[in-house]
């Protein structure tokens, strides 16, 4: 059973801290979180204002490794986004997928949509993995999903961000966000 521990209590006893990413303080008293995609592609991406640590959980899925030893991959089942962020701010009850490419022409549309579609395998994963061995019948069914890709992220022109709708809520219809500059969690929301 989880002792009275709320679904992010229990993700964080559940996933391994080398997976799990640190808030930072942005210097105005407020969260941020700085996500890294190490070399080769060394690049980040700063989302701003971002829930409190007992709100939040941010979870580099690249950590998971890849199910390529059970799974043939001729789907793009093997594929999973960079990052998850799951979050309860008492308002929102939330599930992020993000995929970051450093440019447009990284990967195809339909190679982008196969890695958020891994990451809501892996957090499925993690649901069942709380029902099961947590006693929490219930665990994450309460959360919405959103799925973000942002691209250009080391171009410096002009910044463009599509239009922000609450309709990301399927692979299919990410959000696209270009040239980031100042990301705020509660846009990708």
């Amino acid at each position: 059973m989880s002792d009275g521990l709320n679904d992010i209590a229990i993700l964080k006893e559940m996933i391994n801290k080398t997976a799990i990413v640190s808030l930072e303080d942005d210097g105005y008293g407020k969260n941020k979180v700085i996500l890294r995609e190490p070399p080769p592609a060394n690049y980040d991406v700063t989302i701003y204002g971002m829930p409190d640590d007992d709100e939040v959980i941010i979870i580099n899925a690249d950590k998971f490794k890849s199910p390529d030893t059970v799974f043939k991959g001729s789907r793009g089942e093997c594929k999973r986004a960079d990052f998850v962020i799951v979050a309860d701010t008492g308002k929102k009850k939330v599930i992020l997928c993000i995929e970051m490419k450093a440019k447009a022409s990284t990967s195809t549309e339909r190679e982008i949509i196969q890695q958020l579609k891994g990451a809501q395998c892996f957090v499925a994963y993690c649901e069942k993995i709380g029902k099961e061995f947590w006693g929490q019948k219930n665990f994450l069914n309460t959360y919405i999903y959103r799925f973000v890709t942002i691209r250009y992220i080391n171009i410096h022109k002009k910044p463009t961000r599509e239009k922000i709708t609450d309709d990301h809520d399927s692979p299919e219809r990410m959000l696209k966000i270009s040239s980031p500059h100042y990301l705020q969690f509660n846009h990708l929301i």
